[in-house]
């Protein structure tokens, strides 16, 4: 007996996203307003922080058959949460020593009524990731934008690294890998193929960013949700 593949309205996408945003305890559910169109996602209205912000798009791309996410919350800051931009640049400095991952003397930090601009080179994109992640949390943060480059130290071979991703791909769980097709050009990676959800999607380009000498990622990875 075959089982008929059912696509999810989107007003069950919406209702599932509130669910979602309802159990999130980062964020704020009543200030925020959920539209959805053909799997794409939008939020308004206002949350107190840039944390809640961030907090919530990720919510909604956690919700199966969600295409897309358009974040189109404002941050209005709360009482006693306003912060003097050079308040702002110290704490995130201090962020930036305190993390590990982040090589914070190739970074540069600009900070102009409580949007962060961050600058520089790391050689992986995780680092590039764990800057932004850093100040994202920081109070009086209204915004972030991450400039950083990543520049590798080493060149890839693109016939040997491609295999390399085929293979750590296939050795995680949470995708299907041969349904992606991974190509090398230079040290840059383009991805295509098809996925179930964004949350997958993410999950292949962060396997593949770990390769070593890789510049760029192109995902071109689409997105078709089935329900069953």
């Amino acid at each position: 007996m075959s089982i008929a593949t059912i696509t999810r309205s989107d007003q069950d996408i919406q209702s599932a996203v509130l669910d979602e945003l309802t159990w999130e305890p980062h964020v704020q559910p009543h200030d925020i307003g959920v539209t959805v169109s053909e799997g794409v996602v939008t939020l308004t209205g206002r949350v107190d922080s840039y944390a809640r912000k961030w907090a919530a798009e990720r919510a909604a791309h956690r919700v199966a058959r969600v295409r897309a996410v358009a974040n189109d919350l404002t941050v209005q800051l709360g009482t006693g949460a306003e912060r003097a931009d050079p308040d702002i640049a110290a704490a995130v400095g201090h962020a930036l020593e305190w993390d590990a991952f982040v090589p914070i003397e190739q970074l540069d930090v600009t900070v102009s009524r409580g949007w962060v601009t961050l600058h520089g080179e790391v050689e992986w994109e995780y680092q590039r990731r764990a800057a932004e992640r850093a100040v994202t949390r920081l109070t009086g943060v209204r915004g972030v934008s991450n400039g950083i480059t990543v520049r590798p130290t080493t060149r890839p071979d693109g016939h040997v690294l491609a295999g390399r991703i085929v293979e750590a791909l296939a050795r995680n769980r949470a995708t299907e890998a041969e349904r992606i097709t991974v190509r090398v050009h230079g040290d840059t990676v383009v991805l295509s193929g098809l996925v179930h959800s964004m949350p997958e999607r993410a999950e292949v380009e962060r396997v593949v960013w770990s390769a070593p000498g890789i510049r760029e990622v192109q995902n071109r990875i689409a997105v078709a949700p089935v329900l069953r």
